[in-house]
């Protein structure tokens, strides 16, 4: 999961680690850093075709991320999209993150694998050899 440029500058970090552990998720991985263009083309990979795809890589390279790895029940990664909310902060209801502190959708938050397999590509984009 990553805690975007917005979320930090934000000062929402605390929240949203906060949530998750909550939730009875566990913190085994993170670290505030700023995320390269390199790294971040990586993590965008499958959006590289796609019109937003440079903004993207713009805006989670222009301030730090805190990026963080938890664990929990085999289906963690769907735990965490439940409580991120949907991607446009206009759809997300109450009680997800994005329903209480997203503004608009170039801006929302939050990140969060779509699946085991995306999980583990990016654990090993941000946090090489802990997958």
């Amino acid at each position: 999961m990553i805690a975007k440029p917005d979320a930090v500058t934000r000062g929402l970090v605390g929240e949203i680690l906060r949530r998750l552990e909550q939730k009875g998720l566990k913190l085994v991985a993170g670290e505030l850093r700023t995320i390269d263009e390199k790294t971040a083309e990586r993590h965008y990979a499958e959006h590289v075709d796609k019109s937003f795809y440079r903004d993207l890589v713009a805006f989670i390279t222009r301030a730090p991320s805190f990026v963080m790895v938890v664990e929990g029940p085999e289906d963690t990664w769907r735990i965490v999209r439940i409580l991120m909310g949907p991607t446009n902060p206009a759809e997300a209801p109450p009680g997800t993150m994005r329903g209480d502190f997203g503004t608009v959708i170039a801006e929302n938050l939050v990140h969060g694998s779509d699946g085991p397999d995306s999980a583990k590509r990016e654990i090993d984009i941000f946090f090489p050899g802990l997958a």
